[in-house]
């Protein structure tokens, strides 16, 4: 099932019926992903008096409420909104939905204890490589990360420059594998998210940041077609699936 996709004066071709799911689903369980000092996310049936929506309860259906917080538990996909006094609305912002995108993996480098992404690492990844979408995988890449607990641990972080670095190549959309690009306690600076959405200057209010991906190890380092599928929940974050499509030669 092949498509073909005009970007950049170019023609790509693209398989459909070999997507790459690099998303983390949401569990209602205590192993699913979790960040942000908060409990795991709960799916449970409506009770209501004498009735319970679960088929084995002798509903009809199964009809469940959900939970969760698009931050804390699982890939989702936020827009400057996140970080500005007006709550705007991913939904609302991001309206196209395949982009060129490039595959890279970092191994964070210790820099005054912590662990982070460094500009220099990323021109070495990307060189004059121009692409709509930027998708970083860490190193160590276990399936660990499908379920790791975050919170307290000082995970991996984006230093400010490197974020400012993809803002400059004109990086529209940045997706990674960690809870955040910026460090888990910072004093509300958020230094990358605020370099990458340019909040200083004009926002780009159509650039978003996909974060608690995974990307296996199956996949490799490369230029790809990304469908950012997202739900359409009116926030400045939303629940999201990213979808890669290797380019046919």
């Amino acid at each position: 099932m092949l498509a073909t996709i005009h970007c950049n004066s170019r023609k790509y071709q693209i398989d459909l019926a070999q997507p790459l799911d690099i998303s983390i689903p949401i569990s209602g369980s205590k192993k699913n992903v979790n960040a942000w000092y908060i409990g795991e996310p709960k799916i449970e049936p409506v009770a209501m008096e004498d009735w319970i929506g679960s088929v084995k309860e002798n509903s009809a259906v199964n009809f469940n409420n959900i939970y969760f917080n698009p931050h804390s538990h699982g890939t989702h996909t936020e827009c400057v909104g996140h970080i500005t006094e007006k709550v705007h609305s991913v939904n609302k912002h991001l309206k196209q939905f395949f982009f060129l995108a490039e595959v890279i993996t970092i191994p964070p480098e210790k820099t005054n204890g912590d662990f982070v992404i460094s500009k220099k690492q990323l021109q070495y990844a990307l060189g004059n490589k121009k692409r709509d979408a930027v998708i970083i995988r860490t190193l160590p890449n276990t399936r660990s990360k499908l379920t790791r607990q975050y919170s307290k641990t000082n995970p991996p972080y984006m230093l400010e420059e490197a974020a400012l670095y993809l803002k400059e190549k004109h990086v529209k959309h940045l997706l990674i594998d960690l809870p955040s690009i910026d460090r888990e306690q910072d004093d509300g600076l958020l230094l990358a998210h605020n370099a990458f959405w340019n909040t200083s200057g004009e926002m780009r209010m159509d650039a978003t940041i996909t974060e608690f991906i995974y990307v296996s190890n199956k996949v490799d380092d490369g230029t790809y077609f990304l469908n950012l599928q997202i739900a359409p929940f009116e926030n400045d974050a939303t629940p999201s699936k990213p979808i890669l499509y290797k380019i046919i030669e």
